[in-house]
């Protein structure tokens, strides 16, 4: 069944969230700078803490938000969510960089609770393993960026890159009613969307070292952050939502046609 005409222009509105710039641009954009001089300023062996950081940001919003989450189909409110993680950057931005690590758990949960508001409204069911996973990948989804794999950016390619772990994922989720924090399935797909969302993570550290930053506050970029993020989430869920409709083959066939 072909989409229909509303249809078509939801997934095009979609296809233009999904594949924007990333969080680099945005963030030059807000700051006037180019990102690559916060990279300079950050410490040698910041990138390797970003990394432990970030695995153990999202296993900790794994546990902490969509497992405490009902599934009522209901209105999203971002605006709650984009308060709490401004507040959370605040707080954060008053200790300098290093709170980054401490913060850094905080702003991911808020950001996961917010990813599966949005999936909710969009006809997700969150006690599903598969929704709760699908709501784990938008960590994954942040636009092309000059920091990644050019083959890779695309919002397909970056789903079918992590395919086989979300796969052993959802079937590890399916049979547990809590998440086990050593799970090998669990721990292979952290690790693949934590190598995607370190690039992010990474960008925000490098924005918060450029000295500008203090005239604007972690508040500020915790901001733009959380928006970045629900901006993926209503084009990958919008995607999801449209796959359950027409079938999965159908709807990306008309994404790469647009």
């Amino acid at each position: 069944m072909p989409l229909s005409l509303e249809d078509k222009q939801e997934l095009k509105a979609a296809k233009y969230l999904l594949e924007n710039p990333g969080i680099t641009a945005k963030l030059t954009n807000l700051l006037g700078t180019p990102i690559e001089k916060g990279f300079n300023l950050l410490p040698e062996n910041w990138r390797d803490k970003v990394g432990i950081a970030t695995r153990d940001a999202l296993m900790a919003a794994l546990q902490g938000a969509l497992f405490t989450m009902d599934s009522d189909a209901k209105e999203a409110y971002p605006r709650w969510h984009k308060f709490a993680a401004a507040l959370s950057g605040g707080v954060g931005g008053a200790f300098g960089l290093p709170a980054l690590i401490i913060e850094l758990p905080v702003s991911t949960t808020i950001m996961l609770r917010s990813i599966a508001d949005i999936g909710r409204s969009h006809g997700e069911i969150l006690t599903t393993a598969e929704s709760k996973i699908a709501c784990l990948e938008v960590f994954a989804l942040g636009g092309p960026s000059p920091h990644d794999d050019s083959s890779e950016s695309g919002y397909f390619a970056v789903r079918g890159a992590l395919a086989r772990a979300v796969t052993e994922a959802s079937e590890y989720l399916a049979e547990k009613a809590i998440v086990e924090e050593g799970a090998p399935a669990l721990v292979r797909l952290i690790a693949v969307i934590a190598a995607r969302f370190k690039v992010q993570v990474s960008e925000k550290a490098a924005a918060m070292a450029i000295p500008i930053i203090g005239a604007i506050g972690g508040g500020g970029i915790n901001l733009l952050f959380i928006d970045h993020f629900q901006d993926m989430s209503r084009g990958h869920f919008v995607v999801r939502k449209l796959e359950r409709k027409y079938g999965a083959d159908v709807v990306r066939g008309m994404y790469e046609s647009l």
